[in-house]
């Protein structure tokens, strides 16, 4: 029984995907701070870009 469960491998592929996200939530965070505009926090480059869109003043 010890045996079966050590080559049993259906939770593998749960745990890869879950690397897979926490791998490119890191890269997104990192690509989204070097997105902010004038060294401002990632909440002033949304709001920047919700100006934007709604005609307001773009840098």
């Amino acid at each position: 029984m010890f045996k079966s469960f050590l080559q049993d491998e259906s939770g593998a592929q749960v745990i890869e995907y879950a690397l897979i996200i926490a791998v490119v939530s890191i890269a997104l965070v990192v690509a989204l701070k070097g997105l902010t505009t004038d060294g401002g926090s990632f909440s002033s480059f949304i709001a920047s870009v919700g100006r934007c869109l709604t005609g307001g003043a773009c840098p």
